[in-house]
């Protein structure tokens, strides 16, 4: 007797095949499919061509709109499946972890942290990140990875997985702009406050700027001359290169009225004192 009472129950945790309706599974599956495909072409349709404020919150609004689709399509059909009452529930979760704890560990770790990313959002679609060597563009993120659309227009995954052992460097974090650095090398010798406006002067007429932040010019001594920084923030952060580029040029060209001499190779100071040219 006990043993037919356990092969019921056992029985019992999947709904008869005809109480199964394959057909609503598949309109759940095919539905959920092209909910998500209008989503993922729909948003950023009209994120392209609307506000340039509302860009990245209609982004970062897509995987967070895919999750929710996907949990709700899951969640319709397992009782579809499965006779769910607690103690199948508890058969079903304990068997379902064992199995994917040990044939897909770092899949299931790149899908939580996937989860972790959607909620914490270290970096949304829009944001420029750099992870690890890697510094572009997030054009999606998906449970399992994000893509970036790198300065060379090449596109690179990462696995979510990075998020438990890299720092991830977020240039804008949701903002529509981000700091742009151009550096200079400068042979000692020269006006130093003087080059100093003068590059102050070059972030502030260029037509990149975004006058609501502050541009500042910083330097500091090093064993081969003094370094400039330009800080500045660009109007858009799609213009970050054509930005620091103009910055570049420029600067190039008021140090050259100032009188001054860049340092082509700058050189760093070995543990014994001598130079290393690099």
């Amino acid at each position: 007797m006990a043993g037919d009472t356990g092969s019921d129950k056992a029985v019992k945790l999947i709904n008869d095949f005809q109480d199964i309706s394959l057909g609503k599974i598949v309109l759940i599956v095919i539905g959920t499919w092209l909910a998500i495909v209008a989503v993922r072409r729909i948003i950023p349709y009209l994120a392209a061509r609307g506000p340039s404020q509302a860009r990245l919150y209609l982004l970062g609004a897509v995987p967070v709109i895919r999750l929710l689709l996907m949990v709700t399509a899951v969640f319709w059909v397992i009782p579809i499946i499965f006779n769910i009452t607690f103690q199948n529930f508890l058969v079903i979760a304990g068997a379902a972890s064992v199995a994917i704890g040990f044939a897909f560990k770092d899949y299931v770790s790149s899908l939580i942290a996937g989860v972790v990313a959607i909620v914490e959002r270290p970096y949304r679609p829009g944001d420029w990140v750099k992870i690890g060597d890697d510094y572009g563009e997030v054009s999606s993120v998906g449970l399992r990875s994000i893509r970036l659309n790198t300065a060379d227009d090449n596109i690179i995954t990462v696995p979510h997985l990075k998020l438990w052992t890299d720092n991830i460097s977020n240039s804008n974090d949701g903002e529509p702009t981000l700091q742009c650095v151009a550096d200079f090398y400068v042979s000692p010798g020269h006006d130093a406050a003087a080059l100093r406006a003068e590059l102050i002067e070059v972030a502030m007429t260029s037509a990149y700027l975004d006058y609501s932040h502050a541009a500042i010019v910083i330097l500091k001594e090093t064993p081969f001359g003094t370094h400039y920084k330009i800080r500045a923030y660009p109007f858009d952060f799609r213009d970050q290169f054509l930005f620091i580029s103009d910055l570049t040029i420029r600067g190039k060209e008021a140090i050259s009225v100032a009188g001054a001499t860049q340092v082509t190779y700058p050189m760093a100071v070995s543990d014994a004192g001598t130079p290393i040219r690099r």
